[in-house]
């Protein structure tokens, strides 16, 4: 599909940051593929843009991005339509209060947060490396900064806490960000992962203690709009071109989880996330 403006695929783009991060991509001149799982949602979404950016170019496309097999689907047919994409953020995440097991046998939280955003990722890098020049950043958050991670254990199982399952999904993220970096070396694709910090989105949808405790966190949290500055930073500073493998917090690059400084165990956790991905059946051993 031939488009006179860079090319950005956004995921998780029809509510919380994701809204934001599209909206300032359109603003910049990008024009938008967005990965939906929501019809109405995503025409929302284009409308709302549109309102505020009447020159927009937004492409719609629609996918479970929990299911592995949608996520391949979607992530070739763009491959298909846009032989050089600019930029690619993953953005789309989920924070259950309990275990939820997608139609493919995965932990839902491991699935979005972290299978999908490697299998997309992948779908997409021949079009990103034939851009002269194009970026990926993922989405992380500082739950990944007190994290552990056993690469043999990705399928939590019976260890699963709501808590456990999101850092270590983030964690998992962060480190298979830093190995691509380094697989791409040379091939002027950079990957990066942005902690937005803590906003006010509906990322947590449950209701009890957990439900009361976040709201009140919402009211002393950044707004969405807010909490896309980061993400945005990291893909649009001109001066973060070459950047590549940071972790990016308040627009500053900081250290991370010590885990994620491990050449090796970054390595274990690429391998064990590509075997994941590539055998679903392995979703529910523990």
């Amino acid at each position: 599909m031939g488009v006179d403006r860079p090319v950005a695929v956004v995921t998780g783009a029809t509510g919380g940051i994701g809204r934001f991060i599209a909206l300032g991509l359109a603003r910049a001149g990008y024009h938008l593929v967005l990965i939906c799982r929501d019809r109405v949602r995503a025409e929302a979404t284009r409308a709302w843009i549109a309102d505020t950016t009447p020159h927009s170019s937004i492409d719609l496309r629609i996918a479970d991005l929990s299911l592995l097999s949608a996520t391949i689907e979607i992530g070739g047919d763009i491959a298909a339509s846009y032989s050089r994409i600019a930029l690619l953020i993953n953005n789309a995440g989920v924070f259950e209060a309990k275990p939820v097991t997608t139609a493919e046998g995965f932990d839902r939280v491991l699935a979005v947060n972290l299978l999908s955003p490697f299998a997309l990722t992948r779908a997409l890098l021949p079009s990103l490396i034939a851009h002269a020049h194009s970026r990926i950043v993922n989405v992380g958050s500082s739950t990944s900064d007190r994290a552990r991670i056993d690469p043999d254990d990705l399928v939590l199982g019976d260890r699963w806490t709501m808590m456990r399952a999101y850092s270590q999904s983030k964690l998992a993220l962060m480190m298979i960000t830093f190995a691509l970096a380094k697989r791409l070396a040379g091939t002027g694709v950079t990957a990066n992962v942005a902690h937005p910090g803590m906003v006010a989105t509906g990322l947590v949808r449950t209701g009890g203690i957990i439900g009361l405790a976040w709201g009140c966190l919402a009211a002393i949290s950044l707004t969405e709009e807010r909490g896309a500055d980061t993400p945005l930073h990291a893909a649009l500073a001109p001066e973060l071109a070459t950047v590549s493998g940071a972790y990016f917090k308040n627009r500053g690059s900081v250290l991370p989880n010590r885990q994620a400084l491990n050449p090796p165990l970054l390595e274990r956790v690429w391998m064990a996330t590509e075997r994941l991905v590539a055998s679903p059946e392995s979703a529910g051993q523990s």
